[in-house]
């Protein structure tokens, strides 16, 4: 990927790639970036994309959409399904809207599989059964985890088996195509073969216990803002029916809250271990599929220095 930094003289600005775990400050450090190279910001995030799902998913407030537009956020309603080729679809239209203006693309976030369906594609996979992925999710959870262990072990060795939705994609596959899903995966371009970007990524990260501070902080704060308030006017609003957007680590566990299942107490420290669950997933899924070029911060780093560090980089 040749950054925009050096592309300063041309009229059309290369995309730059901020990805990383969950509150090591990706946001904050594209936001920045933005600032000082002239850039628009395109979110990488799969629970950003609905509206009304703001502070559980770290949302850029009002006055941070003002300093910087920001793409592909509050753009479908909770009833509606969002997936990777939707994603690529308005990605593609962004970059065309920011260079058209002359400003630099700067996609960020943690979702990977967003992050590398755009740069490699999708590959053969069929799209979205809409009767058939209703059927399977009526199966219970383990019954579909037993038939993709059976029907293609290496995609179950390698899915992640906390996310339902991940695994109902993977088994409709299985059936649609009677291919392992594992196998069709392969089949998405290789980075030699891309044309449009290079699959180069800047992923930031930071030492477990530095980010596991900023984790509990961010969800301390998730709630001082209203977590709960926010999650009870989403369930009026079809939160619950909306399978994938509930799976979102924050909304999950304060509905199971209000149901009676924990006390606050419980359900905020619940929101803390499974974040750190997810920083901890993420960091192994952009380690394995993401060609990312890793950068290290402190909690001394200042903004300032965090995109000094990006600059050196992208001119190494």
């Amino acid at each position: 990927m040749v950054l925009a930094f050096t592309l300063a003289g041309q009229k059309m600005k290369s995309p730059v790639f901020i990805a990383g775990p969950t509150a090591v400050g990706k946001s904050a450090v594209a936001l920045a970036l933005a600032e000082q190279i002239g850039g628009e910001i395109i979110s990488v995030d799969s629970m950003q994309v609905y509206r009304g799902l703001d502070i559980g998913t770290a949302k850029p407030s009002a006055s941070e959409r003002a300093r910087v537009p920001h793409h592909l956020v509050d753009i479908c309603n909770l009833h509606e399904a969002f997936d990777a080729a939707q994603f690529i679809r308005h990605a593609q239209n962004a970059i065309a809207e920011i260079q058209a203006h002359g400003r630099t693309p700067i996609f960020c976030g943690g979702t990977g599989l967003y992050f590398k369906a755009f740069l490699e594609g999708l590959g053969e996979a069929p799209p979205a059964d809409e009767k058939l992925r209703a059927e399977l999710e009526t199966i219970p959870f383990e019954s579909l985890l037993h038939e993709l262990r059976e029907r293609d072990p290496v995609a179950y060795e390698k899915i992640d088996r906390q996310n339902p939705r991940r695994v109902i994609r993977a088994v409709e596959v299985i059936r649609l195509t009677g291919k392992r899903f594992s196998e069709q995966r392969a089949e998405w371009k290789s980075p030699a073969q891309i044309t449009n970007h290079e699959s180069r990524i800047f992923c930031l990260t930071r030492p477990a216990a530095d980010l596991h501070a900023r984790i509990n902080l961010r969800v301390d704060e998730m709630f001082a803002r209203g977590l709960v308030a926010e999650t009870r006017e989403l369930l009026k609003h079809g939160l619950a029916e909306n399978k994938f957007a509930l799976q979102a680590i924050g909304y999950r566990q304060v509905v199971e809250h209000l149901a009676g299942e924990h006390d606050l107490a419980e359900a905020i420290e619940l929101v803390k271990i499974k974040t750190r669950q997810f920083a901890k997933r993420q960091m192994t899924w952009f380690r394995r599929h993401g060609n990312c070029e890793w950068l290290e911060l402190t909690s001394h780093d200042s903004l300032e220095n965090i995109v000094e560090k990006l600059n050196h980089h992208s001119l190494a």
